[in-house]
């Protein structure tokens, strides 16, 4: 059995794709479900302030560090519980397995519905929390149940799909980092719900689910709907990413992100009627409780458009670039990525996130919001 160990405290910018933030408190690795839950207990017990770490490719740390603990999950492990031709694959994935393992092994088993989420950073435990989706697919699609621990309830409970919340970009899950008036909840900056296992219900084929997302179509040479070689899909979609910098290479500091910075604004129909007639527009579907651009999460909202964040930031003015020489900019492969180049602080990302927040505001009358979560600064 593997014990948690608390190794000396590391600079969180050694345990993020940003490369910025300060010391841990205190620091825990765990290797199993139940040393994940003792450490958060005791912490909760104490009344000990707790960041649950996964692949960090979506934090923002304050320069001062984090007082509390921060515990990371080490676990990789991908279950297959079930798999035949009626009920296509049932998967349990433990909630520290890097995601791209999951890919990889759906793609080479036949597993289909998630090849178009390829290159997506960090660990499973955090795709239900952030409803993860790229290239027209959504995690949503695939989940079929969270196993947690509830720490209001101190228990351990399964949140099936239907009680997960899903919607752009968030979930039950997320919603618990703040309260109903918008402030950082009493569980923040992790949830309430500390997620153990994903379980996934996948069909099985050789094709992919239909390609809902224009430029992928064009990368395959296939119409819209169509399907394509799971391999295939999983190889364009890496390209394309690369392409943005949004597949971490040591090597190009393009990619020292936390990906898209800002989520794509979803606004209420009016409100999309008063763009420049060249914005993007892109329909947003309804689900209960929330609201999503998922391809088969309910029918077309007409009272809501989803419009670009990239292209607002761009025709604001911040390009490609914006910001160098400087110690952070936005990518210069992708206007929604703010990247450290390499001695950046998390001060001057955040002055560099308002800069774009505001312009694109004074600009457009749009308020952009930020995706990654922020530990101990706001925006």
């Amino acid at each position: 059995m593997t014990t948690a160990t608390e190794p000396t405290a590391p600079a969180l910018a050694t345990l993020t794709t940003l490369r910025t933030g300060g010391p841990a408190g205190r620091y825990v690795e765990v290797g199993t479900a139940d040393e994940l839950v003792a450490v958060v207990r005791a912490a909760d017990e104490a009344g000990e302030p707790l960041l649950v770490l996964g692949g960090g490719s979506n934090l923002v740390v304050a320069d001062d560090g984090f007082p509390g603990v921060v515990v990371r999950d080490v676990r990789r492990a991908i279950a297959v519980d079930e798999a035949d031709a009626c009920g296509g694959a049932s998967v349990t994935v433990a909630a520290g397995t890097p995601w791209g393992d999951v890919v990889d092994r759906a793609v080479a088993e036949g597993w289909v519905g998630v090849e178009a989420l390829a290159g997506i950073p960090g660990s499973t435990g955090a795709t239900p929390v952030q409803n993860v989706g790229a290239y027209g697919q959504e995690v949503s699609g695939v989940v079929a149940t969270v196993r947690v621990w509830d720490r209001a309830e101190s228990r351990h409970r399964v949140l099936a799909l239907g009680e997960l919340g899903f919607g752009y970009r968030t979930s039950v899950l997320k919603h618990s980092l703040r309260d109903p008036d918008g402030r950082p909840s009493r569980w923040a900056p992790s949830p309430r719900y500390v997620v153990l296992e994903v379980g996934f219900q996948l069909r099985l084929g050789t094709l992919s689910a239909p390609v809902g997302y224009g430029e992928l179509a064009r990368r395959l040479d296939v119409e819209i709907g169509a399907r394509a070689p799971l391999a295939d899909v999983r190889a364009a979609v890496l390209e394309l990413r690369a392409a943005k910098g949004m597949v971490l290479d040591e090597r190009d500091p393009d990619t020292w992100s936390a990906g898209s910075f800002f989520t794509n604004p979803v606004l209420p129909a009016d409100v999309a009627d008063a763009l420049p007639a060249e914005a993007p527009r892109y329909p947003v579907r309804s689900a209960r409780p929330e609201r999503t651009t998922g391809p088969s999460l309910g029918e077309v909202d007409p009272t809501l458009v989803k419009t670009s964040a990239a292209w607002l930031i761009d025709r604001a003015g911040f390009g490609k670039g914006f910001g160098l020489p400087g110690p952070v900019s936005l990518s210069t492969k992708h206007s929604l990525a703010l990247t450290n180049r390499g001695q950046g602080t998390t001060a001057d990302l955040l002055t560099l996130a308002r800069t774009v927040r505001d312009g694109v505001r004074e600009t457009f009358g749009v308020e952009l919001e930020p995706e990654p979560v922020l530990v101990g600064v706001r925006l």
